[in-house]
């Protein structure tokens, strides 16, 4: 395994790269990092893939945001750094939305899409219980118990979700991503604020996607990532849905097997 550093504007992307052969791109979800991707970055490694990983700007150990930037213009130059001419792009919710604006503004850098729990760029939140929890998080900034509090509604919106409470939900995945993001929030709170996401607009223009598509979405996940999933595979020719059972937001680790049995399927079915 290699890793390191790879320079964007202003500031610096850390990244994890493994193995030989056509190039999969690991993107992780909004307050999280690389490692939410630890169960399958091993295996897609042993079955002949060239696995690279990273934290995106203003997470993990990559840099905090220092002024306005683009998510799939850093992920070009991550490519570019490696010497990736075209990869799959994996991403699980802001990471789908991340891949669907990479293969919008570069269409050439991208050979497929694997769209789990999809967030999209252009669409705003309309679901009560995301809206709900969001205003709580906005309120909890500034106060005293706040980055608690604000972790507590990013758990219950992105793990939890709006069927089940707390402690129906896996304790030891829900300790781990709230582990995440309190590093998240420790190491990047200087950047809150600090500048503005610059994104394509993907929703509207779904239907100039026109690579190998699928969607992978969990049947406990929100009304608004369901709707995600659904206008993507409508508007994207040939993308295909898979829904994954007992699941919310987190599908990669809720339902391990099998998402990783249609990951799997999806990648080994593509043309390299």
């Amino acid at each position: 395994m290699d890793n390191g550093l790879v320079p964007i504007d202003n500031g610096e992307l850390f990244y994890e790269v493994a193995g030989e052969g056509p190039a999969v791109v690991l993107l992780h979800g909004g307050m999280l990092d690389q490692h939410m991707w630890d169960e399958q970055f091993s295996w897609l490694v042993n079955s002949g893939l060239r696995a690279i990983r990273y934290d995106s700007r203003g997470h993990g150990l990559s840099s905090t945001v220092a002024g306005d930037y683009a998510n799939h213009e850093d992920l070009c130059a991550l490519l570019d750094a490696l010497d990736v001419p075209s990869a799959v792009l994996v991403g699980l919710s802001h990471g789908a939305r991340v891949a669907l604006d990479t293969a919008l503004a570069h269409p050439d850098r991208v050979m497929a899409l694997a769209l789990a729990s999809p967030g999209i760029s252009g669409r705003a939140f309309t679901d009560p219980f995301v809206l709900e929890h969001i205003k709580e998080q906005v309120a909890a900034i500034g106060e005293p118990d706040g980055a608690e509090r604000y972790i507590e509604h990013f758990l219950r919106m992105w793990v939890d979700g709006p069927h089940r409470e707390p402690s129906a939900v896996h304790p030891g995945m829900r300790e781990r991503l709230r582990a995440s993001a309190e590093a998240n929030v420790e190491v990047h709170a200087d950047g809150l604020g600090a500048g503005i996401p610059l994104e394509m607009g993907a929703f509207d223009r779904l239907g100039e996607i026109r690579v190998p598509t699928v969607v992978l979405d969990g049947d406990l996940d929100s009304t608004d990532i369901s709707a995600n999933a659904h206008a993507i595979t409508l508007a994207v020719p040939g993308a295909r849905r898979v829904r994954i059972p007992g699941a919310a937001h987190m599908v990669n680790l809720e339902n391990t097997a099998f998402f990783d049995q249609e990951l799997h399927a999806f990648l080994s079915s593509l043309p390299y």
